[in-house]
């Protein structure tokens, strides 16, 4: 199949090698002013694309003068695919139809005698057709773009109806999470408060307060969700003030376990490394407390060699795991976030009856 950059540049050598095989089989070449206007209208089919009009009228002369007459067809074509002139192409078209019935440079034209009215007949015919095929290629080319409009107008119609579905789903998402989760989340900063404020027992009063921090924290993060789902524009609004290394003593030390953090990072690191390693860490902790309770957790994190090795190890836990919701999907929603960065999460348990996960990235967080 030939490529369409170069289907233009053959059709205009076609069209011109004709032309010069219908100037050597109807001009004598002892006729020099003939000859020239012939081969002038042979070459200006080169310029038929760019100056459609200059070469139907440099074609024009061999007409007149010779029985050439295909480059002028050609130019007359080309003429009537280009210009939406209903008048310019119908002069074109006389234009053709008399220079082809005179003979210059002694015109003779009788319009009283019938065979010359019916040679006029053919010549106009001959005149008109490459006219209306123009015409044609031209409805057609347009009809083409208008069904292109039409294809990406439709196609913008389902993205329209597309987003309205989603903006839908995302209002009914943000009603669901503020009248359940969000009430009960604050039931539970309720009964945590209470508790943290009538009980005796230092431990307790402890533990009521930190349940009573993260329910509050916990509500502040989803009535951001929720006034995010709510946004339903075209805005990209970030879901919650992304964490970074300078927050992760702080999330250690509200993990509600035994934790000790031991890191060298550089400040340096880019964003989303730094976001990689701090919701790996905050996993692993979670997990720890879900399911190992009363275990102590070493968090440690090194940057060697180009790379950064991110380690969190727990002892065997002390008593038994409540049964908790879970979704199952933490550990493979940090493969796939460390993958995207060029890295790997492993995990497995520990001679020692613990539990370790290891990440490691590339330092640059490129792949």
């Amino acid at each position: 199949m030939i490529p369409r950059r170069l289907t233009a540049p053959l059709l205009d050598a076609t069209l011109v090698a004709a032309a010069l095989g219908d100037v050597w089989v109807n001009v004598d070449p002892a006729a020099s002013l003939r000859m020239s206007c012939a081969l002038t209208a042979a070459s200006a089919l080169l310029l038929r694309r760019r100056l459609p009009l200059l070469t139907f009228l440099l074609t024009l002369p061999a007409v007149m003068l010779s029985d050439a007459i295909f480059a002028a067809l050609a130019a007359l074509f080309t003429l009537a695919s280009l210009s939406r002139s209903r008048i310019l192409l119908a002069v074109c078209a006389l234009a053709f139809t008399f220079g082809d019935m005179t003979s210059w440079p002694s015109p003779r034209l009788d319009l009283f005698h019938p065979p010359t009215l019916i040679t006029l007949g053919y010549t106009l015919a001959t005149a008109a057709a490459p006219v209306f095929l123009g015409q044609l290629v031209q409805v057609r080319r347009d009809l083409s773009l208008r069904l292109a409009e039409i294809s990406e107008a439709r196609d913008h119609e389902r993205l329209l109806t597309a987003q309205a579905v989603l903006a839908k789903e995302r209002a009914q998402l943000a009603r669901e999470m503020h009248d359940v989760v969000s009430h009960q989340v604050s039931l539970i900063a309720v009964r945590a408060g209470a508790l943290q404020v009538g009980t005796r027992d230092a431990e307790a009063k402890q533990a009521a307060a930190t349940i009573r921090r993260l329910s509050v924290q916990t509500l502040d993060e989803l009535r951001h969700m929720v006034s995010v789902l709510r946004d339903s524009g075209g805005r990209l609004t970030e879901l919650t003030p992304q964490p970074s290394l300078a927050d992760l003593q702080r999330l250690v030390d509200s993990s509600g376990i035994e934790a000790e953090l031991v890191t060298d990072l550089p400040g340096s690191l880019p964003p989303t490394v730094q976001r990689a390693i701090y919701r790996t860490v905050q996993e692993a902790l979670t997990n720890v407390r879900k399911h190992a309770p009363g275990a102590t957790a070493t968090v440690r994190i090194a940057h060697e060699g180009g790379a950064v090795r991110v380690t969190v190890a727990n002892t065997a836990p002390t008593r038994p795991p409540l049964p908790l919701p879970s979704s199952r999907y933490g550990l493979v929603g940090l493969r796939q976030r460390a993958a995207l960065l060029g890295g790997t999460v492993t995990s497995g348990p520990t001679p020692e009856g613990g539990y370790e996960l290891r990440l490691e990235l590339p330092a640059d967080g490129t792949t």
